[in-house]
């Protein structure tokens, strides 16, 4: 009944009809303007305030979820956590979506304690029908390795191995700065590097000359025009997908980034062997990408936590290019000396 008299408050506009203010929505903080005629019913105004705030603040919550608002969803859930003699239903309908919502905001779980129902605690009409994407992913993480084979006569190394959901939609990457792509002796430092979608990629020259790293990897081409020794450039990369790396003064120069669209993603050593940590449980469609394969390799695996090591492979059948590009795509020579 007083999830029932809450519910109506709400859709009414927040107050009781009759009030002065009649429209004018209630924040968490305000006073329910409930009449009480007599000393027995500041217990019922009591109890009502709870349940509209209780309420509130799972509605505010939801639809700071919908636009992404991490932090403010975070917060509602976790203040509705906090009342006192919480349903247990509600409490653990909430609890899964606070410590997701808080640990989408960049923060660690809410510590907020889990909370005992009182045997008198009135059963609750409130249901949340929505899951978060992490649900059940985080009941069981694994660590996923293997062996990447292929790659031609270049061998398997430096192959990309990105898992995305066999089904429903994959979650974005956290954004990241990642440590930087060297330019040391005429080449890129590291070779091939996977980053996550919207990565900050740092370009530092540690040559004694210049350098003018590019790309024409559309739509992820840039200029970073060019550089002195020592100095360092910044690029964002939005887009998932292989970008390869040149540099407009030394032809000889040749490296990759591979944007991954995927949180859970891996790269292979000199060997194959790679690793891709805190995949969760479940059906996964496996991509493997390689600079010397026309097209990636892709399979479906199932990720438990007795499974062995996957054995994945990928083609090396792609030709060297003809010749290298220069900024506008076309043919250039190599320059003598460089």
């Amino acid at each position: 009944m007083m999830h029932a008299l809450a519910v109506v408050l709400l859709v009414a506009g927040g107050k009781p009809q009759g009030s002065k203010d009649a429209g004018v929505g209630l924040g968490e903080q305000a006073p329910l303007e409930v009449l009480v005629k007599a000393p027995e019913e500041l217990g019922y105004k009591a109890v009502t305030e709870r349940q509209y705030l209780l309420v509130t603040l799972l509605v505010g919550a939801k639809a700071a979820w919908d636009r992404q608002a991490w932090d403010e969803a975070a917060t509602k859930w976790e203040a509705a956590l906090r009342l006192p003699a919480l349903p247990a239903e509600v409490e653990s309908a909430v609890r899964p979506f606070a410590t997701a919502a808080r640990e989408r905001a960049g923060g660690k779980a809410s510590s907020v304690p889990p909370l005992t129902a009182s045997p008198e605690a009135n059963p609750t009409s409130v249901t949340i029908t929505m899951e978060p994407p992490e649900l059940k992913e985080k009941k069981q993480l694994v660590e996923v390795s293997g062996t990447v084979q292929g790659g031609g006569t270049h061998g398997p190394g430096g192959a990309v191995v990105i898992f995305r959901r066999a089904s429903g939609s994959t979650p974005k990457p956290k954004a990241a700065r990642v440590r930087a792509v060297v330019q040391k002796d005429k080449r890129f430092v590291p070779h091939v590097l996977a980053v996550p979608l919207g990565a900050t990629v740092e370009f530092r020259n540690d040559d004694d000359f210049f350098h003018n790293v590019f790309s024409i990897s559309k739509p992820n081409d840039f200029d970073l025009g060019l550089y002195k020794s020592g100095a360092q450039r910044e690029q964002v990369f939005n887009t998932p997908g292989p970008v390869q790396l040149l540099c407009n003064i030394h032809s000889s120069m040749n490296g990759w980034l591979f944007v991954s669209d995927s949180p859970w993603f891996g790269q292979a050593n000199a060997q194959g062997k790679f690793t891709v940590k805190g995949v969760p449980v479940g059906e996964w469609e496996v991509e493997v990408w390689h600079e010397w394969a026309n097209q990636s390799s892709k399979q479906t695996v199932t990720v438990s936590a007795s499974m062995g090591e996957l054995s994945l492979s990928v083609e090396g059948d792609r030709r060297a290019p003809a010749f290298v590009p220069d900024k506008a795509g076309k043919p250039r020579q190599p320059q003598l000396g460089y």
